[in-house]
């Protein structure tokens, strides 16, 4: 796919997930999916399949997760970034999301944000 085909897809998904609609976020991401999460809180680590994704996603949605994507860059047709501002408890910081995309989906997705933050709202390891 293009770059402008996976910034739509990337666009789509994020639109999904802020609706809550589960199904129609994961429908981008490959069977075989590797989720990262950067640094020491209870969420860091590496998630790898829906269902680990999904797991994932409870335990966020459980502290009012908010999204809100400010630009998607890509410069090839592999990879989409994705600058975003996020609200979690009230706590607001910037994100940025790398995504790998293979034959249209997403096979890798790397989480950079506040690490400091996700440690006080969602524990540390």
């Amino acid at each position: 796919m293009s770059a402008e085909a996976n910034i739509e897809s990337a666009k789509k998904g994020y639109a999904a997930f802020a609706a809550a609609d589960v199904a129609t976020a994961m429908a981008n991401l490959s069977d075989d999916i590797e989720w990262i999460m950067s640094g020491e809180s209870a969420l860091s680590g590496t998630y790898r399949g829906r269902a680990q994704v999904g797991e994932l996603w409870a335990t966020i949605a459980e502290k009012s997760y908010m999204t809100s994507p400010q630009r998607f860059l890509a410069d090839d047709d592999d990879i989409v970034v994705v600058l975003s501002n996020i609200n979690v408890q009230g706590e607001s910081a910037e994100q940025v999301d790398v995504l790998t995309y293979r034959d249209g989906k997403v096979v890798q997705f790397r989480s950079m944000s506040d690490t400091a933050m996700q440690e006080r709202v969602y524990g540390h390891k």
